[in-house]
């Protein structure tokens, strides 16, 4: 089996490419797929792939933008329109291709951008189960791993706090959160695309631990925990609380690690440079 892999350069798209055998693993260029992301592209998709001489069966869209306050016009062009116009030009000449998500799509009614973006995917590849596309879109927990945390993120922003010596202020932290490794992501993922899987499915380990938790272990691990200021912002009204997913089989032959002490030992790599973990 021969994989395609657009996106590439982000972590996600490196952890497959890291992970998936060298031989039969195919990057495209950016340049290649960059005007992709406009409105109707998908008969240029087609083109493309008539004309390779790769032997392609499989294409995994791992490129997007994952930043909610990201413009809105940005997120739906990359994480929709994007592999929408793969799977609508890729599926008719018979590849499977392989989208990604966040789970967050059916947990939560009031959506942020990025999560409105990936919602309008899902939709259009449950619409697209009557014909029985061979098109998989995988909902995704939260990740970790292969350099900092982005500042946006929850884990960045605990890194900035510790760098800075500044106070960390956050929520009860009672929301639940899955964190997967990049790298046990994707031998999961590849358990996946060796499947008869199509549709929409999450991948999940069905071991979440609450942000409050995962901001005492680490502020803890740096003798910190004065910069921790639990409850000083508003709790949300919708988030989750109380979900727990169950173990998919994408995870069966993967040994994962602890949650906890897996994140501690990832933020003191971020903090001494270490990052490529």
């Amino acid at each position: 089996m021969t994989y395609c892999l657009v996106g590439s350069k982000g972590r996600l798209g490196q952890a497959i490419a890291k992970t998936f055998s060298h031989d039969k693993t195919i990057c495209l260029e950016r340049s290649i797929y960059q005007e992709w992301s406009h409105s109707g592209q998908a008969d240029r998709v087609s083109k493309y792939f008539e004309s390779t001489n790769k032997s392609y069966s499989t294409i995994l869209v791992a490129s997007g933008l994952l930043d909610p306050n990201a413009s809105s016009e940005d997120l739906i062009s990359i994480n929709y329109t994007l592999p929408r116009n793969i799977i609508d030009g890729a599926t008719k000449l018979g590849f499977k291709v392989i989208t990604f998500g966040t789970v967050m799509e059916g947990l939560l009614n009031s959506k942020n951008s990025y999560v409105q973006s990936k919602t309008l995917l899902n939709e259009y590849i449950q619409s697209l189960t009557a014909v029985k596309s061979p098109a998989t879109h995988i909902q995704l927990h939260t990740l970790y791993g292969l350099g900092k945390p982005s500042p946006f993120m929850f884990l960045g922003q605990i890194l900035y706090a510790l760098t800075n010596n500044v106070a960390f202020r956050m929520t009860s932290g009672c929301q639940l959160r899955e964190y997967h490794h990049f790298l046990d992501e994707a031998k999961a993922i590849q358990n996946i695309c060796g499947s008869e899987i199509t549709g929409v499915v999450n991948l999940s380990h069905g071991k979440p631990v609450s942000l409050r938790e995962i901001a005492q272990h680490v502020f803890l691990a740096f003798d910190k925990e004065g910069l921790l200021d639990i409850g000083a912002l508003p709790e949300p009204t919708e988030e989750n609380y109380d979900k727990f997913f169950l173990k998919s089989n994408a995870f069966n032959d993967v040994k994962l690690p602890d949650t906890l002490p897996a994140i501690v030992n990832y933020m003191k790599a971020c903090y001494s440079s270490e990052v490529w973990k």
